[in-house]
């Protein structure tokens, strides 16, 4: 009993921080906002190709991120600009030009659910820096599961984001886009900023 108990604490120490820094729930309106005009079969294999991205990505990290990152000399707040820089610029294209992405052709969904959906959105600087504060105080096995169930909570939330247009319909899709496309660009902003500060104090 005092095993699972113990077991049960440090789950819910590593899922709750990471729960925060993954924030799927905020994260559905901008994939409304990057898939609008798709099919739900293509939004669904977007969202998929993001979710397998976040994975892969998150599980590198959770085995040798930390390694990388000393051996590259590069740090979190050099992942928050780079990370900024590309949402700003996405969510600056669809204000502009309407569309952040040209997903008629099968690569360009394959692009979307890479970049920026797998990363920076779903797991970004925030999700890669708990994890790594998270792998110096509980077991690796732990962490991984705790990352795992989160990448799972983020998929059922992200399955009704095709529920979501059917509601809306075009035009309020379209409106949310536009809402959402600032939004992202003002988190980019934030991200940027951040980054930069710390670089500056460090």
């Amino acid at each position: 009993m005092d095993i699972f108990l113990a077991l049960l604490r440090d789950f819910g120490l590593t899922f709750v921080p990471l729960f925060v820094a993954m924030d799927s729930l905020s994260t559905v309106p901008i994939v409304l906002a990057i898939t609008q005009g798709m099919t739900d079969r293509a939004r669904s294999t977007v969202i998929r190709h993001a979710l397998l991205t976040a994975l892969l990505l998150g599980l590198a990290f959770i085995i040798i991120g930390k390694g990388v990152f000393l051996f590259m000399g590069i740090t979190v707040n050099d992942f928050l600009v780079a990370g900024g820089l590309i949402l700003f610029l996405l969510g600056a294209k669809e204000l502009v030009v309407g569309k952040m992405f040209e997903a008629q052709a099968s690569d360009g969904e394959n692009v979307m659910g890479i970049v920026p959906l797998g990363t920076p959105l779903v797991v970004g600087p925030a999700v890669l820096t708990t994890l790594l504060i998270l792998n110096d105080q509980y077991h690796i096995a732990m962490v991984t599961f705790s990352f795992v169930v989160n990448l799972l909570l983020s998929w059922l939330f992200f399955a009704q984001a095709n529920r979501l247009v059917r509601i809306l319909g075009k035009g309020g899709v379209l409106a949310l886009s536009k809402i959402f496309a600032l939004l992202l660009a003002a988190i980019a902003v934030a991200m940027i900023h951040r980054g930069v500060i710390a670089m500056i104090n460090g």
